[in-house]
């Protein structure tokens, strides 16, 4: 059986890691040095601030070196990424607020730059995917040469889209690095797959392959929903009831689910659940007390999360989420 979501090719996964990388290079690193530099008691203020002025500037050398060692980087006219190294360093000495957006902000051009050896990459991992999906497709339906052939070029050709699109973003103004990460998570190389196939097969072989379709997507909506359930089962501890209330309203909110599937709880089929969004229909599951007890952890989850944040001079994102942090 396929099972395609867990699975991200290895330039999707650097491209999803590669601000984290840059930022710690150009934003954390007279930060982090800095930390480390602390005496055990408390120090000067002064003494701190001349420290971290260094190391920030030990920073911006190893970005203009990098920047150097580009061509691109040498030619591109407009913002490069010392200028929004510099920005940061700068905020960060002067005690201005800095979020991990701003440091994602500060990366893209060097991203840009970087694109050309991504696609290499992409194109070496995605040739091996394309490769074992059309065989197993192959295989479980019989396809001539010609399928074959024509369910590759589909593959290639949706690969290219998806590469592009994450490029764009990567290099569009406004863009978050929430919104990169997303983006990572989402990539589905089956995604209107059903609808070419269903143009090559037909009889009992576009039979049997709606059904092996249906079960694959009613497996990642199970396994979905139960990993939000237990997650929110170990905070509030839910009774039976409940369970099945809240694994009906992950799994009816996720991506996968299909008004055809028939969703079994442990106390029987899981009728009609709470209407809205997948938080408002979660919370209105809850008991009045279980309600207080979430929305406490999850400040004490933010808290602990922005102090951490704030060691290396960074701020939390707003749309913070403990579940998907």
């Amino acid at each position: 059986m396929m099972s395609w979501a867990p699975h991200m090719s290895l330039a999707q996964s650097l491209r999803a890691l590669i601000p984290l990388v840059v930022g710690l290079a150009v934003g954390g690193a007279g930060a982090s040095l800095f930390v480390q530099s602390l005496p055990g008691t408390a120090g000067s203020p002064e003494a701190r601030a001349n420290q971290l002025e260094i190391e920030l500037k030990r920073a911006n050398n190893r970005v203009a070196a990098l920047e150097a060692a580009a061509p691109q980087g040498r030619q591109r006219p407009g913002r490069t990424l010392a200028d929004g190294a510099r920005n940061i360093a700068e905020d960060i000495r002067d005690g201005r607020p800095v979020s991990p957006d701003d440091i994602f902000r500060a990366s893209q051009p060097l991203l840009r730059d970087l694109a050309p050896l991504f696609d290499r990459m992409r194109v070496k991992q995605q040739r091996q995917m394309i490769d074992s999906m059309t065989g197993e497709l192959a295989r479980k339906y019989d396809l001539t040469p010609q399928q074959q052939d024509s369910l590759r070029q589909w593959f290639e050709r949706k690969s290219k889209e998806e590469a592009k699109r994450f490029s764009d973003l990567a290099g569009q103004h406004g863009t978050r690095l929430q919104d990169l990460m997303q983006a990572s998570r989402d990539v589905r190389p089956d995604e209107g797959l059903d609808t070419f196939m269903a143009g090559v097969l037909s009889g009992d072989k576009l039979t049997a392959y709606k059904a092996a379709r249906m079960s694959e997507r009613a497996e990642r909506v199970q396994q979905d929903a139960d990993m939000r359930v237990a997650r929110l089962d170990s905070i509030v501890k839910l009774d039976d009831t409940q369970r099945d209330q809240i694994f009906g309203v992950m799994a009816r909110t996720s991506r996968d689910y299909d008004p055809a599937m028939k969703l079994e709880g442990g106390t029987g089929e899981i009728g009609a659940t709470p209407a809205g969004s997948r938080q408002a229909a979660m919370l209105s599951v809850l008991r009045p007390e279980q309600r207080d007890v979430y929305q406490a952890e999850q400040q004490r989850r933010r808290d602990e999360a922005a102090k951490d944040l704030e060691v290396l001079g960074l701020t939390l994102p707003a749309d913070w989420d403990m579940f998907n942090d």
